[in-house]
């Protein structure tokens, strides 16, 4: 039986002890000792697969009851690190989405942020993420070009806790008294058709509701259509709506589209002269994208970090995008993506921090914090009560990375898929790669010949655009099955094509390629090649015989 004072061994010291301390130090050291026994660069998880029945977390649910009494520490780790077994773990054979491997720096700063345990609401219970995050405020202000006496900003819950926040800081800006009274029910916001789903989630949970989204078309590079984007906008001021809010997708998750930044906002500014709109909330979507401002005020005629002209080119480009983007009333760092840090690790950052004041709580609706006499850093504009410190983590990185350091890994990531369009389209005869060079590539296969440019110009019919997306999803099946030797990604709605034989758009099916590991070279990209090929060779064998 255990008592009070067996129980403080599971504690840190108070004192700082040394026994207290070796107890939390050997019980770090026995996790990352046995994640890395089970480590093998060859596959993709942790030890074995489980057996994915479809009984098999019901099996778990039953077994799984609270103990009468607690384990020992043994066991208890023991139990833990049977969660690890056929976990992914990101290596080189990871390239299905943008989950990284987190950085060394990035760890030891959510494990101070774990130990010192504070409430990052308010700085008397928070004061170390507080300290961190008015500083990666002011470096992420500084890198995309706003002014950091005038922003601010704050760690959330991912892109969409970004998404999210925005929007509801557009409907209390335009409208003071909707916190109050509600949400008047002709606001419209528009997103391109290719946007993450986040704002989707924004419209239900902020009630505007999602009948008032307007999905705009986007061009061949994957960008924001502006002309239906102003089509829609006008559409909707004739029918008595009010603009409130555009998403502006900076890297879109599938594709990496970068939508034009400047030329939204020149509209937007166009259209509130003409209506007489009261100014209309752009939130850049960054979370894929975000980290590639690092390049903003990069020297590519001098080009000190020496990349190949090649990725010189594709980097040019997109800084050609992201330098507008401080033209955004907010964006979002995600770091947990690009950035190489843990889940969850994202920065919203607000170019004029007197937006706060229209979301922030009455210090009468918080008498247990913040309206004290003491402290000086209280975030009750956020949406979370209780706020994790992820600032330390991102800080952390920022540190140790340096812009240096974060544009070394970003040109890999382009080399690397460079080097992987060259590649496949020289080995696979019925392979398309359907978008713009990014650190990511959508490819798509065909049964019989490549009819891509026909089915990107809208010329292919409804029955072949749909045997060439079964063609895909069957073999995203089949690959899919072998994902802990190689796990790539796909999506089911790469973009949207018109078809000669039916009025509605339809859905195009696609591969990804999306390289987040620092251990992925280009030597990487013939593993990569050999595995598509060998399972191609299979599903082309099994679709003759069926």
């Amino acid at each position: 039986m255990m008592n009070v004072n067996d129980l403080r061994t599971w504690f840190p010291s108070i004192d700082g002890n040394e026994e207290q301390r070796k107890i939390l130090l050997s019980g770090i050291e026995r996790i990352i000792r046995e994640l890395d026994e089970m480590k093998d660069p060859e596959k993709l998880t942790l030890g074995d697969m489980p057996n994915y029945t479809e009984d098999y977390y019901n099996k778990i649910a039953e077994k799984s009851i609270v103990p009468e009494a607690g384990a020992n520490y043994d066991d208890v780790i023991s139990s833990i690190m049977e969660l690890s077994k056929g976990h992914r773990f990101i290596n080189r054979n990871y390239v299905a989405n943008a989950t990284p491997l987190a950085n060394v720096a990035s760890i030891l700063g959510n494990l101070l942020m774990v130990l010192l345990n504070g409430n990052n609401i308010w700085d008397v219970d928070g004061s170390a993420a507080a300290n961190a995050e008015v500083r990666v405020t002011s470096m992420l202000s500084k890198i995309v070009g706003y002014d950091p006496d005038m922003s601010s900003g704050y760690t959330t819950w991912g892109g969409q806790g970004a998404v999210f926040n925005s929007l509801r800081m557009a409907i209390a800006r335009m409208f003071p008294h909707s916190n109050e009274t509600g949400v008047p029910n002709n606001l419209y916001c528009f997103c391109s058709e290719l946007s993450h789903f986040s704002l989707y989630k924004s419209m239900e949970a902020t009630g505007i509701g999602t009948n008032n989204l307007i999905r705009v078309k986007v061009n061949p590079d994957h960008s924001m259509d502006l002309n239906d984007l102003r089509e829609k906008m006008e559409e909707v001021i004739r029918k008595g709506g009010i603009p409130l809010y555009v998403l502006a997708t900076m890297g879109t998750t599938d594709t990496f589209g970068i939508d034009d930044l400047s030329a939204i906002k020149t509209l937007t500014t166009q259209l509130e002269d003409q209506y007489g709109l009261a100014p209309i909330f752009i939130h850049a979507d960054t979370a894929m994208g975000g980290m590639y401002t690092f390049f903003n005020d990069y020297d590519y005629e001098k080009n000190p970090l020496q990349f190949e002209a090649e990725v010189v080119e594709v980097l040019k480009g997109y800084t050609a995008k992201f330098k507008h983007i401080h033209l955004a009333d907010s964006m979002v760092f995600d770091f947990h993506k690009l950035g190489q840090t843990p889940y969850i690790t994202s920065l919203f950052l607000v170019k004029d921090k007197m937006n706060f004041q229209y979301v922030d709580l009455d210090p009468e609706e918080t008498p247990y914090v913040g309206n004290r006499g003491y402290g000086s850093y209280h975030t009750s504009y956020t949406l979370e009560c209780s706020r994790m410190g992820s600032s330390i983590a991102i800080y952390a990185s920022l540190l140790a990375f340096g812009k240096e350091g974060y544009q070394q890994l970003l040109a890999n990531y382009v080399r690397v898929n460079l080097q992987f369009r060259k590649r496949l389209l020289e080995v696979f005869s019925n392979a398309a790669v359907t978008n713009e060079v990014a650190p990511v590539t959508t490819f798509r296969f065909y049964p019989n010949e490549v009819i891509w440019e026909k089915e990107l110009q809208g010329q292919a019919t409804l029955s072949e655009l749909q045997e060439v997306n079964e063609f895909n999803d069957r073999f995203a099946e089949l690959i899919g099955i072998h994902r802990d030797t190689i796990y790539f990604g796909n999506t089911k709605k790469q973009r949207k094509v018109h078809v000669i034989d039916h009025d509605e758009r339809q859905s195009v099916y696609a591969h990804k390629l999306y390289t987040v590991s620092p251990y992925t070279t280009v030597e990487d990209v013939e593993h990569y090649i050999a595995f598509l090929k060998q399972y191609m060779d299979i599903h082309t064998k099994e679709l003759a015989y069926a």
